[in-house]
């Protein structure tokens, strides 16, 4: 993938969802201005992949509570310069959980964010632009608990709505449920 496959991605992202027409418009402004949109260093933001990891059932997905954000979330983490971004949601789904067979639902983005993330340390506050994929755990269910969380667990779309207020992560169930619902 590449800055313009990404930009082509969203553009059909922004059809998909015509709602969400602003956030996406942002994220392509952001890749079009940044050749390094990529890489953390950029100071004022960068691109992440994240995922919204469900079970072979299709019942529950797999969420962390996010150490440094004190919030349930879902996986995922900086691209580090990688522009394949589903990869980048794959490798940190791995890295964060231990899971070994998660593979894409579909290759469409899935969702997306803009989030605001606090200055910690050395790190000033900065944007996370958050491309977000639907994947399938197609192995185990069991999983490790990293340095990154505070917990991992496997919810149910009722219990999110008891763990978080964050609009992103209900749109998510949402949209997951409507799948799930079928046209």
């Amino acid at each position: 993938m590449s800055r313009e496959s990404l930009i082509s991605e969203l553009r059909r992202y922004r059809e998909r969802y015509p709602e969400e027409a602003e956030t996406a418009g942002r994220i392509i402004q952001f890749v079009s201005a940044n050749e390094n949109c990529f890489h953390r260093s950029l100071s004022q933001g960068h691109i992440t992949g994240s995922a919204w990891v469900v079970d072979r059932r299709g019942q529950r997905v797999l969420l962390t509570h996010h150490r440094k954000l004190n919030k349930w979330l879902q996986l995922g983490g900086h691209a580090d310069g990688d522009s394949d971004v589903l990869a980048v949601a794959i490798r940190e789904v791995e890295e964060e959980s231990g899971l070994q067979r998660v593979t894409p639902a579909g290759r469409d983005i899935f969702e997306i964010d803009i989030h605001l993330i606090p200055e910690s340390g050395k790190e000033p506050e900065h944007y996370h632009y958050d491309i977000r994929y639907l994947l399938r755990n197609d192995g185990s269910d069991d999983y490790i608990v990293s340095d990154e969380s505070h917990d991992l667990g496997w919810k149910t779309p009722e219990e999110l709505s008891e763990l978080t207020e964050e609009e992103s992560m209900l749109r998510m169930a949402r949209k997951w449920r409507a799948e799930q619902a079928g046209p």
